[in-house]
């Protein structure tokens, strides 16, 4: 026992001490690939290796190629970092080792979930009778979210796609806007639909579904089972659907809409940004990140329905040894797996380590530091191509080559991490605050070292 605490120890000690370097260390620089390759690789060894030996060769293998995306100067992919607490509770969770499956594997990580659902239900504006999966991230979110779609529009033509499968149904419709996050596709791919199946509708300027046009697409088509696909915050530029228009007018027509917010839909966490998801409550299912905005250890996220019966049917399983099975649904009932790791725990924890108060101020002061980013890179020349509403900032230095370049170079240099992407058929940088570390003075660095290197 006394080699399993030293062990634990060392581990933990090694994972605090690479948190407090992420300050002050290089974000990303080049790796070289085949000496990664070289460390973790050989012959899988005949015998046993002493447990703190292999901790050390792991930390050891691993150190060269470690990207601090968890630190304050991280700007790619919307990632946000990871609250100490909620990192100590997955370390906690790691040790403990519970299976989440249900209430029989593991009552206190369903007992987590079950707290933690509502606080982030009150939350986000989420109707206190929804279901919440946890699951992995966003991609999940949205497949669970519109299996419950399908499940339910189905449904309602007395169609049983859980036992009869897609094969014979009647056609469902599916819109979505052409600015969707492309874990819809994949989860329409998944979920048999396939990409063909969607009915593409015009944005708007700011990337944001356009209503009128949805209207046009709703009412030009055939009356039938319909799910829509809307979006709180556009990948670019952060930009949200104007959900109260947009999900009244899908009810009228009967259908299901569902509302991918991987990380806009905490915009209804502030008071300052509630009203860029005005009517997120009348949405039929939700998909939301944890482990952008919120905070959390990578993965978390949650996939949350209006209908749990249809949310349950869709997702859950029965076999006969599978004791606490059937009941109120909850763990695997509402999620794609049902060998779980107790990601509840990480969730609770950011959740009391911040309160109500702590996450409105973590989604201010990130929208705040994103205006900071636009103004310092409009001062200095550059063209700031959105309206700067939530976290996420574009920009572009003169030309798509220029650009590309510029944010090859700001990569390779360390300052800080930004991506490229494509907008309207022309290069930007893609610049997202979501680092609950990240302060002023890591944005005007991060602005220095772009504008140099820019020039």
């Amino acid at each position: 026992m006394e080699e399993l605490e030293g062990l634990f120890r060392s581990a933990a000690e090694n994972a605090a001490g690479y948190r407090r370097s992420l300050a002050e260390r290089p974000v990303g620089l080049p790796v070289d690939q085949e000496a990664l390759a070289k460390a973790f690789g050989g012959p899988l060894p005949a015998g046993p290796t002493p447990h703190e030996r292999v901790l050390a060769d792991l930390i050891a293998a691993a150190e060269p190629g470690l990207v601090a995306s968890a630190g304050p100067r991280y700007f790619g992919f919307v990632v946000g970092g990871a609250l100490p607490a909620a990192t100590g509770a997955d370390i906690l969770a790691a040790g403990w080792d519970q299976v989440a499956t249900n209430a029989v594997t593991s009552p206190a990580a369903i007992a987590a979930e079950s707290a933690s659902g509502g606080w982030l239900k009150e939350l986000l504006g989420i109707p206190r009778e929804a279901s919440a999966g946890f699951v992995t991230g966003c991609q999940a979110a949205n497949t669970v979210g519109l299996a419950a779609a399908r499940h339910q529009v189905l449904a309602d033509t007395g169609w049983d796609v859980e036992r009869r499968g897609l094969a014979g149904a009647p056609p469902v419709r599916v819109i979505a806007g052409a600015e969707r996050h492309a874990t819809i596709d994949r989860s329409l791919r998944l979920l048999g639909f396939g990409t063909d199946a969607v009915e593409a509708v015009p944005a708007g300027p700011d990337g944001a579904i356009d209503v009128g046009a949805l209207r046009e697409v709703l009412r030009a088509g055939a009356q039938g089972p319909t799910v829509v696909c809307l979006q709180a915050g556009n990948v670019n530029t952060g930009a949200c659907d104007r959900l109260r228009e947009a999900c009244e007018l899908v009810h009228r027509h009967g259908g299901w809409a569902h509302v991918d917010g991987a990380f806009g839909l905490w915009a209804a966490a502030s008071p300052a940004t509630r009203h860029l998801v005005d009517g997120l409550e009348l949405a039929d299912s939700w998909a939301c990140d944890g482990h952008k905005w919120l905070n959390l250890p990578y993965d978390s996220a949650f996939a949350f329905c209006a209908r749990p019966d249809a949310h349950a049917a869709a997702m859950s399983l029965a076999a006969a040894y599978l004791v606490g099975s059937g009941g109120v649904p909850v763990g695997a009932d509402l999620t794609a797996e049902s060998s779980r790791r107790a990601r509840g725990f990480a969730v609770w924890a950011g959740l009391r380590e911040l309160g109500r108060d702590g996450v409105a101020a973590l989604v201010d002061r990130c929208c705040a530091l994103a205006r900071r980013f636009a103004g310092g890179l409009t001062a200095a020349g550059f063209e700031v191509a959105n309206e700067v509403v939530l976290n996420q900032v574009l920009v572009r230095f003169g030309d798509d080559a220029r650009t590309d370049r510029t944010v090859a170079a700001v990569q390779a240099e360390g300052t800080c991490w930004a991506g490229g992407t494509t907008w309207r058929g022309r290069r930007y940088m893609r610049i997202s605050v979501s680092n609950a570390t990240t302060t002023e003075a890591d944005v005007d660095r991060s602005l220095a070292a772009i504008t140099r290197l820019a020039s």
